[in-house]
């Protein structure tokens, strides 16, 4: 398997975070597919210096040294430093930070790697599981990482860049990522061949519609509803309809690994809103959420907002608080709350409304 960095890597902490929900308009034009990941590997013959079978070769005509971000030549390099054929000049920029994506035997044998390079090679970041987490979510638009050497770290998720500094940032895969695609409906992001709010299901899979993206990137997808042809444009990243075109997104399903057992109950609560809000189950399963209530009988010391502050700080931390004077323990890591006298736990859960 290929590695495309050192064997004594430098790693990042981001043991803090914070992450951008914001609402998606169905009317936005922004091309996600540089930010995507195609899963041909590059053709050897080339990179000997030719292949006879040409443009019907199955395999990336691509410096395989440009793919792992360690060509010497550069842009005098005499092979093709492009993926998916001909792009604009900032498409072009855009696939080249995400270029070491393009080949997915890229990692060390983990799931996906997030790295960093700041001009001095590629370094592993540290806990990446938790950038992984944000990115798998559709509505993610970026997150923020801090305690590195950089200082806080914002990538953007859409262009798969750092804001704001001199770094480049890429995800590398080991292959076996199941990318799942969404549309928006209703100003909400809505799996394909997912049953929608109104019991209606889509008739075409999402797997369907990546095994066509994965035969050819720049192609698009059609299926029929109701008499009435749509189209998915894989390169704009847009469904088209006859009086309407929708947002589309391809994100990839939540893989857990060393470290990040714990980060799927939050994952499994998240729903696709823009706004986290923090809830605790009450008794007989009802969800409620955390709010002051001055007064009454569930009177809590924190809100909703200030524990995701606290949870944008760490989101492996813990936080105390009270109701009616009793003190409770707010575990990030395992999702409860317990009571510090009692040790009843309850159960807790970070939503997007």
């Amino acid at each position: 398997m290929a590695s495309a960095s050192e064997s004594d890597k430098e790693t990042y902490s981001d043991s803090g975070s914070e992450i951008s929900d914001g609402p998606e308009s169905e009317q936005e034009s922004d091309s996600e597919d540089d930010c995507q990941v195609y899963s041909k590997q590059p053709c050897k013959y080339y990179n000997q210096g030719g292949c006879k079978d040409g443009a019907s070769c199955s395999y990336l005509h691509v410096c395989k040294y440009f793919l792992t971000g360690s060509c010497r030549y550069e842009s005098n390099c005499k092979l093709n430093h492009s993926v998916g054929g001909r792009r604009s000049a900032g498409a072009t920029s855009r696939a080249q930070d995400q270029s070491a994506a393009s080949n997915p035997q890229l990692t060390d044998g983990r799931p996906y790697q997030w790295q960093i390079n700041d001009g001095k090679g590629w370094k592993d970041v540290d806990n990446d599981y938790i950038i992984e987490a944000q990115y798998s979510l559709p509505h993610s638009k970026s997150i923020k990482i801090y305690n590195t050497p950089f200082g806080a770290v914002n990538i953007d998720f859409k262009r798969m860049k750092v804001c704001g500094k001199t770094l480049r940032v890429r995800r590398l895969d080991d292959g076996n990522t199941v990318w799942v695609w969404y549309c928006t409906l209703n100003r909400k992001w809505m799996k394909y061949g997912e049953k929608t709010s109104k019991g209606s299901q889509s008739p075409v899979k999402s797997a369907d519609i990546e095994s066509k993206f994965q035969s050819n990137p720049n192609s698009s997808y059609s299926f029929t509803v109701g008499g009435e042809t749509f189209e998915i444009k894989f390169p704009e990243m847009q469904q088209l309809g006859k009086n309407k075109k929708r947002k589309v997104t391809r994100r990839p399903e939540f893989r857990k690994q060393q470290g990040a057992a714990q980060l799927a109950p939050t994952l499994q609560a998240l729903s696709l809103g823009s706004k986290p809000q923090w809830e605790f189950e009450g008794n007989g399963g009802t969800w409620h959420q955390f709010k002051h209530r001055s007064g009454s009988s569930t009177e809590c010391s924190v809100t909703s907002d200030e524990i995701e502050r606290k949870y944008q700080q760490n989101p492996t931390d813990s936080m105390m608080f009270k109701v009616q004077g009793h003190t409770y323990k707010l575990d990030f890591r395992a999702m409860t709350q317990i009571n510090q006298k009692t040790k009843r736990k309850r159960k807790i859960r970070r939503v997007l409304v």
